[in-house]
């Protein structure tokens, strides 16, 4: 089976296109993939890959901000990857990966992600690397720890300097899982 990878603008997706990527977050993550969730991966660039039945595998990254060592940085946070559970271990995660590490290393300071430990194996190889420093959020009520995420964030240098893990993260703040 030919697979073919596309890069879109959330905006440049269609309601089908919506439709079918919503669905295979659903069927992928065994309906663990709430609507927050699904919010958190638009308006942003989106990796879509392509078969016979249509998109197979989907991951995005979006806009984040995050400050570190007193300075905002851009993080160029991936979000929603997935492949349907028939077409998996036939490098369709690292097909999509590679699309968004392109953007990744190209317009962010840094990248960042919340991997599964199921995930972290994708990743690591790929040069993305546990943060082992502190995680925090600027909430509605001020800056909060997020020591619950600690350990399940990784990091990949881009445009920036790597991070200092001597040094918080402090990431913005939004609605339902902050990471």
């Amino acid at each position: 089976m030919a697979f073919t990878v596309r890069t879109a603008h959330t905006a440049e997706l269609d309601s089908a296109d919506l439709r079918a990527v919503r669905s295979l977050l659903h069927d992928g993550f065994v309906g663990g993939f709430g609507d927050a969730d699904f919010e958190h991966a638009l308006g942003g660039m989106h990796a879509l890959v392509h078969g016979e039945d249509g998109i197979v595998a989907h991951g995005s990254v979006v806009m984040r901000r995050a400050r570190h060592r007193g300075r905002w940085l851009r993080i160029g946070y991936v979000e929603a990857v997935v492949v349907r559970p028939a077409e998996r271990r036939r490098g369709l995660g690292g097909q999509v990966m590679g699309a968004l590490e392109r953007v990744v290393d190209r317009a962010y300071d840094l990248g960042a992600l919340s991997a599964s430990e199921d995930g972290a194996l994708l990743y690591g190889p790929r040069g993305w690397r546990p943060w082992t420093g502190r995680i925090h959020a600027l909430s509605p009520d001020g800056i909060v720890r997020l020591a619950d995420e600690e350990g399940g964030l990784l990091v990949r240098p881009a445009l920036a300097a790597p991070p200092d893990p001597d040094h918080e993260l402090v990431f913005d703040w939004r609605d339902g899982d902050v990471l």
